[in-house]
């Protein structure tokens, strides 16, 4: 039973192996692949970012079909960072204007801004230098500076290269091991095409409070930059942390106007709900950027595990665009990438919910001591040590009253309904494809003694797009790791 093989030929969501842990996913086309480059978390540090940069990519017809590339960059390659104690945080690529291949990179908290340079997309990364201004003073060395964080990168058509900036909490001194460097929100500077030196000064185009500032999803940090036609996308994380937005203008140095919420964590700001203790997933911070391969767009997000923030997972979902170029707020799903419901027969790996929460709603895992605050709540997590291919992820800690939610199954006759589980509880897991699960489909007694066991009822599902609910109602603490839809009853209560 364990570790029996899932149907992966669909896009699921996380979108790469369970084992991987890739946030701050920003995805751009490069000779018809999609290509990943993101900061690089490991299975249970205790800070963000411990890995070194990798890279995954998929052909743009077939988005289920990720490839590891491996390691592109490593930590300890910057001079300035020979010891490899500091972190490489979320980056970003670009090509330039003599085709070569450019990534964009801060280190933690520095506050300085590096770049490292490759023949291909996925390919060995070299260092080029630091991002610096003509007199060579490095970005972020000098007296009044912006905080350099969180680099978005674009190579206009122009040749004129654009690169964005910009973090909300002031970083104390010793941190970036420099004075007096300002956090007034989201900034840009203009690059000459060495891709390194400053054209001109940095200018502030997104204070996070006060005039100019987006009322209610002022910028925070995650800057990433698309250009669609003559608009320019500045997508960007709000001081909730756990949504992305974005703004749009005509010129890529200014004149931005708010254009909604992209995708929240927790879908809050859907349906007029803004209260976080309802949330439909744990919270903590995101960052991301948007995808288009035709007509299509997808906006790539980045979910927490482990009941903390620094094991991160990437995610993405399909944007609906209006008419008049705006993009309506995506809902978080089990399916992100794969064009359309999944299959509503067979077996599917419980992690891929994109919904949990337990009987006392939601949380963030921002907080201090989050996995003290959050001990009765039920999270994502695995078996093994950081990138074991063979590790099994699934949904821990599951109590009384504790909802998992998958979106969404095209349901075609559907008669019953297993779950597999281990822990020590006694209880019944609940079916049902509403929320507050109004309507029961199945219900599934259970008994477990400090096993591994899997349980199996009758299931009355309606056909066409669902969303699956499973709940939890009794005592003791369940693992789920995966349910099989089947077509046909079988007899017996379990298989152990």
């Amino acid at each position: 039973m364990r570790g029996r093989g899932v149907k992966t030929k669909q896009a699921l969501n996380p979108y790469l192996p369970s084992w991987e842990y890739i946030p701050d996913g920003e995805p751009h086309v490069f000779e018809n692949r999609v290509y990943v480059y993101g900061s690089h978390d490991r299975f249970n540090a205790p800070i963000f970012c411990v890995n070194d940069y990798v890279c995954w990519s998929a052909p743009v017809d077939d988005l289920s079909d990720w490839r590891y590339e491996g390691v592109i960059y490593r930590k300890n390659q910057d001079p300035k960072n020979k010891l490899g104690l500091r972190l490489l945080f979320a980056p970003d690529v670009c090509r330039g204007v003599d085709g070569r291949y450019y990534l964009y990179y801060a280190f933690d908290f520095m506050g300085i801004m590096g770049v490292a340079v490759c023949d291909t997309p996925a390919g060995k990364y070299q260092f080029l230098g630091h991002v610096h201004y003509p007199n060579g003073t490095v970005w972020g060395r000098r007296k009044g500076d912006q905080f350099p964080f969180d680099p978005g990168v674009l190579a206009d058509d122009n040749g004129r290269i654009w690169l964005y900036s910009g973090f909300y909490t002031p970083t104390p001194a010793f941190v970036t091991g420099f004075k007096k460097l300002r956090n007034d929100g989201g900034t840009v500077v203009e690059l000459e095409r060495d891709m390194l030196t400053i054209k001109g000064e940095p200018q502030v185009i997104f204070p996070k409070e006060g005039p100019g500032s987006f009322s209610n999803h002022e910028f925070f940090e995650a800057s990433s930059i698309r250009k669609d036609g003559d608009k320019y996308i500045f997508v960007y994380s709000s001081r909730h942390n756990h949504e992305l937005c974005y703004a749009v203008s005509g010129r890529p140095d200014g004149g931005f106007t708010f254009g909604g919420t992209l995708v929240s964590q927790g879908d809050l700001f859907l349906d007029g709900n803004e209260d976080e203790r309802k949330g439909l997933n744990y919270l903590g911070n995101t960052h991301g950027g948007l995808l288009n391969i035709g007509e299509d767009w997808y906006i790539f997000y980045h979910r927490q595990t482990n009941r903390h923030s620094y094991s991160r997972q990437a995610c993405a979902e399909k944007l609906v665009r209006s008419p008049d170029g705006s993009f309506r707020q995506a809902e978080v799903t089990s399916c992100g990438l794969n064009g359309g419901p999944l299959r509503g027969i067979g077996r599917y790996p419980a992690y891929i919910a994109c919904n949990l929460w337990s009987r006392d709603g939601v949380g963030r895992y921002d907080c201090p001591s989050p996995r003290r605050a959050f001990a009765a709540h039920p999270y994502f997590t695995q078996t093994g040590k950081d990138r074991e291919g063979n590790g099994d992820q699934y949904i821990a800690n599951m109590r009384d009253g504790a909802v998992a939610g998958f979106k969404y199954f095209d349901i075609r006759g559907v008669k019953a309904v297993s779950v597999e589980l281990s822990g020590t509880a006694e209880g019944e897991f609940l079916l049902s494809d509403t929320p507050g699960f109004q309507t029961i489909s199945a219900r599934i007694p259970l008994k477990l003694i400090d096993g591994w066991a899997e349980f199996r009822a009758g299931c009355a599902l309606d056909n066409g797009a669902r969303t699956l609910y499973f709940k939890f109602c009794g005592v003791g603490s369940v693992d789920f790791h995966s349910f099989l839809l089947e077509e046909e009853k079988h007899e017996g209560k379990s298989i152990q």
